[in-house]
């Protein structure tokens, strides 16, 4: 596998931000505040400093690149960057309590380093603060977070339930039911991310709601391309075990789409999945039925629709080759 380098807008963006993020999370209760700086990679359990790595900070850099595409200054985008990263890491520490995690890049999460109850209250702390952080700027931004709040809650939702329903059969997920929540749990917060930027940086609602389609469709493409790593992934690169969501018996897109597939192995796949067949041959038979190519091409899809917001751009082909 290949690791693809961020591109220098990531670098560019996180320089930009990070200074107001630290300064937020600086206001917190000292206990939340040593758990917050944990997930992000800034600290260790029991707060010596980190050099873990927090993220690329795609959401940042869509935020910032949202404000100049409305021809203000990155600054501009400031505050959404700092509003939306903090409420990509409260869903990323309720996750992980929700699907049993124990890592994550690398790293234990933050409730099997804390526990449980201290990472939903971390969680929360950082929900309230990216509220608070777009207060000042009016009720726009803030309705925008919580439509896109909505959004994320109600794909988290439809995840959580995927894993009570059957692999075959008529209550089977169906690809599409996927893509679906995909866009609600990933795409949402990214759409916000670029539109919340632009309308900080004084664009016009068509603008806003362009951007927010466009981060839409770059998220499903970007967990198309994160369930391709669940399986396939180095687990150097990912900080996940090589298969791990197979292991976990994940419904992810590449693994629907393979069973969804005309090809006679999609039986076989059935019944490997409904046993304890062992991932390694459940990966090859995904792949034997294109679980893997139509993942990516799902994820080529969105990023063309995407790419018609050139300020985008400078990221796209950073979520679809990182890493593979």
């Amino acid at each position: 596998m290949t690791t693809v380098a961020a591109p220098e807008v990531l670098t560019r963006c996180r320089a930009l931000v990070r200074p107001a993020l630290q300064e937020a999370v600086g206001g917190l209760h000292p206990w939340v505040r040593e758990m917050a700086a944990y997930s992000f990679g800034w600290c260790e359990v029991g707060g010596a400093p980190a050099t873990a790595s927090g993220g690329k900070g795609v959401r940042q850099a869509l935020a910032v690149l949202g404000a100049e595409a409305a021809g203000a200054p990155g600054r501009a985008g400031v505050p959404a960057a700092v509003a939306v990263e903090l409420v990509h890491v409260f869903s990323l520490l309720h996750d992980d309590i929700m699907d049993g995690d124990p890592a994550r890049r690398g790293r234990p999460t933050v409730w099997k380093a804390y526990g449980t109850g201290p990472a939903v209250l971390a969680g929360d702390a950082l929900f309230a603060l990216a509220v608070e952080t777009l207060a000042l700027s009016g009720p726009g931004p803030v309705r925008l977070l919580s439509a896109a709040l909505s959004d994320l809650v109600r794909g988290q939702a439809d995840d959580l339930l995927f894993a009570t329903r059957p692999w075959t059969g008529p209550e089977r997920v169906r690809p599409d039911e996927y893509r679906a929540m995909a866009e609600h749990k990933t795409g949402a917060l990214l759409g916000c991310a670029a539109a919340l930027g632009a309308l900080l940086g004084g664009a016009p609602p068509a603008t806003v709601t362009a951007l927010d389609r466009a981060g839409r469709h770059l998220g499903v493409a970007f967990q198309m391309v994160d369930d391709v790593l669940g399986i396939w992934g180095d687990p150097l690169v990912t900080g996940k075990p090589v298969h791990g969501d197979l292991r976990e018996r994940k419904k992810t897109f590449p693994v629907l789409a393979a069973l969804d597939s005309p090809s006679p192995a999609a039986a076989r796949l059935a019944r490997l999945l409904e046993s304890d067949g062992a991932p390694r041959r459940i990966a090859a038979l995904v792949e034997e039925c294109g679980g893997r190519a139509a993942a990516l091409a799902e994820a080529r899809r969105h990023l063309a629709s995407a790419e018609k917001e050139p300020a985008l751009r400078p990221v796209l082909d950073y979520l679809l080759r990182r890493d593979l």
